[in-house]
């Protein structure tokens, strides 16, 4: 089939989905054409192979449709190179960099282990990536310069819903928006000396020799990740830690022990294993002061107290979030609103919200406050939250 639209020639073949069931032993294939940009058949398969590392389940129907998404954006792209949208070179290296960053640390930045699973180095995926990476990067681009240009009006949009048929009219789940509040508890001083205590002997313990730095980590560290690993961290550049963390392991020579330092987390000790260029690697070992319930029923004071104050109109929600929420916490730096991680936005449908939050909003109006509650942060942490 040809489909002709302006100056866009698309070629297109209605055996896709037959050819890669029949004809897997071909070397490549062109499946479409998008102007001057190809489809190949080892793309759709490589796309297919992602997907089903993501979900066993799927089947090979779902080529098909990383076929019609491959158009979509090649469509785009082909205008962009029409319209001269730009792209530098920097830009499409910060997003391989990032990319391929972030697949080093979920190896414990391990380049031989990443050479030997991929069959390359670093530098040689990022080449063949790159044009894939300009490609993404031009159709965001594109994308974002089309709806800038696109103005619709209430009045568009009411008369657009009222020519189609009532049978016909699409399910929208009802949505909202939520701003939190999130405060985690202060420790007491009994149980901050008990955790400096302990952490004090077992550093001791590596520094005598009379246990090894591994066994330590594995047997007492509270942090999971690092734990089952004797405490390594694997490799990391600056900006990954926080601050006092940071500024303790790019200090420390091979080898070195550190002192014991403090941290949101708790109490550390850490040992550098090895330097490379900007990135260092090391292990270390974390003791968190426990939280007593007390501990927990005076943040939930707290927030009481600062929920009455928004309630009348005595501190706003945004200048409340900057003086009593958590830094760390993304929605800190977007005035206590909240980013829907599945959508990229900030609206939550009841099936994209946790049980916990879902009813402690659910009777809730615009503007209203929820009661403080209870929630589990990532690394295990136990603030108290209000969301509105």
């Amino acid at each position: 089939m040809i489909i002709r639209g302006g100056n866009i020639i698309l070629v297109v073949c209605f055996m896709t989905c037959f050819v890669f069931q029949g004809y897997t032993q071909l070397v490549d294939k062109v499946i479409a054409k998008v102007g001057s940009e190809y489809i190949l058949l080892s793309e759709i398969e490589e796309e297919f192979a992602y997907a089903k590392s993501k979900d066993p389940g799927v089947s090979d129907d779902i080529k098909c449709v990383i076929l019609d998404n491959m158009i979509a954006q090649k469509l785009v792209i082909y205008h962009a190179k029409i319209d001269s949208v730009e792209i530098t070179d920097a830009e499409v290296e910060t997003q391989l960099d990032y990319r391929f960053e972030s697949v080093l640390r979920q190896m414990n930045g391990d380049e031989a282990f990443f050479e030997e699973y991929y069959g390359a180095s670093v530098a040689e995926m990022k080449e063949r990536y790159r044009d894939d990476q300009k490609h993404k990067i031009l159709a965001e681009k594109m994308q974002h310069k089309l709806i800038s240009e696109i103005e619709i009006t209430p009045k568009e949009v009411e008369k657009f819903f009222k020519n189609v048929p009532s049978d016909s009219l699409p399910y929208f789940k009802s949505e909202m928006e939520i701003s939190e509040i999130v405060s985690l508890p202060l420790v007491n001083d009994i149980e901050r000396q008990k955790a400096l205590d302990k952490i004090k002997i077992l550093r001791e313990k590596v520094v005598n020799g009379t246990e090894t730095f591994a066994d330590i980590a594995t047997k007492n560290s509270q942090d999971p990740g690092s734990a089952a690993r004797g405490g390594d961290l694997g490799f990391a550049k600056r900006g990954v830690y926080v601050p006092e963390f940071e500024a303790t392991v790019f200090s420390l020579a091979k080898d070195e022990i550190s002192d014991i330092i403090e941290t949101e987390f708790g109490y550390h000790f850490i040992q550098l294993i090895e330097r490379r260029g900007n990135s260092v690697r090391a292990r270390h070992v974390l003791i968190k002061p426990e939280i007593t319930q007390a501990d927990l029923d005076k943040t939930k004071v707290l927030l009481d107290s600062v929920r009455q104050l928004i309630t009348i109109d005595s501190l706003s929600f945004e200048n409340a979030v900057k003086k009593y929420s958590v830094k760390s916490v993304p929605s800190y730096a977007n005035g206590g609103r909240v980013k829907n991680q599945n959508s990229n936005n900030t609206f939550f449908a009841a099936d994209d919200l946790d049980p916990d939050t879902y009813f402690a909003i659910y009777d809730l109006k615009p503007g209203a406050i929820s009661k403080p509650m209870l929630i589990t942060m990532p690394d295990g942490k136990k603030p108290t939250g209000s969301s509105s």
